[in-house]
């Protein structure tokens, strides 16, 4: 790149650096403070609270990056105009694209970040994300629990225990399960240790009873054990029970999924979705650009206000992410939106590029129809002169003249 270039590219790239490190502080705080309940309310310690709150952020740098991207691009452009460096540099022979090219350059560089957080780091982080909360929802028993106190992981799931031995052991537990509208489940132990075999975590309960009630009209069952294990897992959210979801899944588990993960229309469709989202999200750094060169890239005077320029590129770039987020939910419905889903980045940046190409261009004024306008101009002039020059006549120009001094001269 030219001087000039390099010069953009590196006010770009640092204030789009900052503005990502600002957003996604704030990102983490909000993330944060939805999960201090795992050190307040549930006993973790720092370290899976930290764990935790940050593998929650990789997915949303897809939508973090292009936001700095372009806010960093509106800054840049409104200083470099507020500051008279457009102006300097079309007046020393620069072309029009010159503030566009770096811009774009750094737009390709944010879209293969994008692409490599969807494909690689995304995917990642929310499988060890998943591994996590299933961590916390085994130590929850073995460590939260205090004896002689109620804990609810969650609605409808209670857990309540006597007193724990120097060894671990759980004594006097009560487990109810009400999670299944059609079915409530309560455990009752004299003790309880966890174990854990082949990577899955079991709750061993001895010497006790398990009361299951399906209505409440209904006897409650009631069946006497003197060992019963428990697997950890059916304790997990639905939402875990189930395979990966399509956030969890790599690019060639979105391509060729397992068929019993695609056994339904809806699950063939959420599938589609995201592999579409992921593929179309990077278009987007190159959007953004191309709609802020349009409204902001060309030189213009300090007295031209350009405060409506900037709005108006912010909201057209909120409204075309905002558009491309609603085409691709249409997929879960009908597959007939994939072709939406990569037109609306692609058609918004041609309009913003031949908008841009229109506006910045020099005029040309030696064009025939330029050449026709000036004359038709000019001979409306003389036609005027000439009517004006009737309509006075010669006794109205001297009639109201003063009258003339003779000196006679000796």
């Amino acid at each position: 790149m030219s001087t000039l270039s390099r010069y953009i590219f590196r006010q770009a790239a640092t204030t789009t650096v900052m503005i990502v490190l600002s957003l996604t502080s704030l990102v983490w705080i909000a993330l944060a403070l939805r999960q201090l309940n795992l050190v307040t309310a549930q006993g973790q310690d720092a370290l899976a609270f930290l764990k935790i709150t940050l593998l929650g952020l990789p997915g949303l740098m897809t939508v973090i990056a292009p936001v700095a991207l372009l806010i960093a691009s509106i800054q840049l452009l409104n200083r470099l105009s507020a500051d008279s460096e457009l102006i300097v540099m079309t007046a020393a022979g620069a072309k029009v694209w010159a503030p566009a090219r770096p811009l774009l350059v750094l737009a390709v560089l944010v879209s293969l970040v994008v692409l490599v957080f969807n494909f690689i780091v995304m995917p990642w982080a929310n499988r060890e994300l998943r591994d996590a909360i299933i961590a916390v929802r085994t130590d929850l028993i073995t460590q939260v629990i205090q004896p002689g106190r109620f804990t609810s992981p969650e609605r409808g799931l209670t857990f309540h225990v006597r007193d724990r031995a120097h060894s671990g052991e759980l004594l006097g537990l009560v487990l109810n399960d009400a999670r299944d509208d059609k079915q409530t489940t309560t455990f009752l132990a004299d003790r309880a240790r966890i174990v854990k075999q082949g990577g899955e975590t079991f709750l061993l309960m001895q010497t006790g009873h398990i009361l299951r009630k399906a209505t409440p009209g209904e006897a409650a069952q009631i069946i006497a054990f003197e060992s019963y294990g428990v697997d950890l897992a059916q304790f997990e959210s639905k939402a875990e029970q189930r395979g990966l979801r399509p956030r969890e899944r790599y690019l060639s588990e979105l391509l060729n999924p397992a068929p019993e993960d695609v056994s339904t229309p809806r699950a063939r469709n959420l599938i589609r979705e995201e592999l579409h989202e992921r593929l179309s999200s990077p278009l987007y750094p190159l959007t953004f650009v191309m709609i802020t060169i349009a409204l902001l890239g060309q030189a213009r005077t300090t007295r031209q206000g350009r405060g409506q320029a900037l709005v108006l590129a912010f909201v057209l770039a909120t409204a075309a992410r905002v558009g491309g987020l609603t085409v691709t939910n249409l997929i879960s419905v009908s597959p007939a939106a994939i072709p939406l889903v990569y037109a609306v980045p692609i058609g918004v940046a041609l309009l913003a590029a031949a908008h841009a190409h229109a506006g910045m261009r020099p005029r040309r004024t030696n064009t025939p129809w330029a050449r026709l306008a000036a004359a038709v101009g000019e001979r409306l002039d003389r036609v005027g002169e000439r009517w004006r020059a009737r309509r006075t006549g010669p006794a109205r120009r001297t009639a109201g003249a003063p009258p003339r001094m003779e000196v006679s001269r000796r």
